[in-house]
């Protein structure tokens, strides 16, 4: 019967690729396990071991999760000072290119200067194999033979000193060159460095985010075979009252308080008894309740599978044969579900009420159902409050 509880309920990486392995052994393994129990009618330990497979699964998933962000924001890290460094080779790659065209400017200049002293030169040696007598006697007047001969010396002077500035010029570029070079080399060295840095964090990333998705795949097939095992469960509390049909019965909903019968089954009121309202449980509660004006509050642990040993630690008796006015219980399903026997019949059966028996009553869950001529086996237990 589906019942509601009354109450919500750094590992390294070489363990991890261990813990993957393990992890696909284990997808394999547990559904063949599985397999062979279907025939035992131990639902309830199957199912709570899947559900602790289930948060063990997802235990480890959240631990992978927050190792995959956490080296997300490495790699993310890495990749934003990567990008600055590169932002920094770009400029000193642009310095550097900068400077070899001013080097060979510079060069050029050079060159061009040294052909120009060249020709001054040249002419010199021209004009010194002219004598002195026939270079005045060529000139117009003696001021134009000072002139040509000043003229000469100047611009000889003038070429050699420039040529001499330009060498300086470029040596001095040559200096800058070489230690942008340098820091061009030390920057490349950092982005490499980076770079291995990188690859090593998203290899990590990736390994991990693999073993999360492992363990939500586990988390999931645990899930998907809990749901079987608790059709399969229903199944048997189905044919456990086989035969026995239930009806919506008494109109007053055995009595069954309005502010409790009239409540939302999807938003639901407690009852005094700590049990959510239009349960199984809740009716049950009110029922002990109504026959002997006390019931015990078991809220937090009020699931109908729970009242066996919530009778047994109150020294409340319980048995196997059914009395009128007592609470009979079905131990399977995952939280079990409770009648209140409202009489014995002369050859041994019985007649129950009940809350929330699946479209018992009317439509889907949390209706008031009665049911007639029930074996007394179809119950686990008795608890006689």
């Amino acid at each position: 019967m589906k019942l509601r509880t009354t109450t919500p309920d750094s590992t390294s990486f070489t363990r991890q690729a261990i813990i993957v392995v393990s992890v696909f052994l284990l997808a394999f393994a547990v559904p063949i396990q599985m397999a062979s129990q279907v025939g035992a009618n131990n639902y309830e330990a199957r199912i709570r071991a899947l559900e602790q497979d289930i948060s063990r699964y997802e235990a480890e998933a959240a631990v992978l999760s927050e190792q995959s962000d956490s080296l997300q924001r490495e790699v993310n890290r890495i990749n934003g000072e990567k990008a600055t460094i590169q932002a920094q080779v770009d400029i000193s790659q642009a310095k550097f290119n900068l400077l070899t065209e001013n080097i060979a400017a510079n060069e050029k200049k050079i060159a061009d200067n040294k052909k120009a002293l060249g020709s001054i030169i040249a002419d010199l040696y021209v004009d010194k194999e002219v004598s002195p007598i026939e270079m005045l006697a060529s000139s117009q007047n003696i001021g134009d033979f000072l002139n040509k001969q000043e003229y000469r010396a100047v611009s000889r002077d003038n070429l050699t000193s420039k040529i001499g500035e330009i060498r300086e010029i470029k040596k001095e570029l040559e200096v800058q060159k070489a230690d942008v070079e340098k820091v061009l080399a030390d920057q490349k060295v950092q982005v490499d460095a980076l770079a291995a840095k990188q690859n090593e964090q998203q290899s990590l990333l990736n390994q991990t985010q693999g073993s999360e998705d492992a363990y939500r795949s586990l988390s999931s097939q645990s899930q998907t075979r809990k749901a079987q095992l608790m059709r399969e469960q229903q199944a048997e509390i189905d044919r456990a009252t086989a035969g026995n049909k239930a009806v919506a019965g008494d109109p007053n909903k055995g009595g069954y308080p309005a502010n409790l019968a009239n409540s939302n089954y999807n938003n639901p009121v407690v009852d005094p008894w700590g049990m959510y309202s239009r349960q199984c449980v809740s009716y049950t509660a009110w029922k002990v309740y109504q026959k002997n004006g006390y019931m015990p509050y078991w809220g937090g642990v009020g699931n109908a599978n729970q009242w066996p040993g919530n009778a047994d630690r109150a020294n409340i008796p319980r048995g196997s044969t059914p009395r009128a006015g007592s609470v009979g219980v079905l131990m399977a399903g995952q939280y079990g579900h409770v009648v209140w026997v409202d009489s014995v019949n002369s050859n041994g059966t019985i007649n129950v009420s009940q809350y929330n028996s699946f479209n018992n009553g009317g439509s889907g869950w949390g209706h008031y159902s009665e049911m007639y001529n029930v074996s007394p086996g179809a119950y686990d237990t008795y608890i006689y409050f």
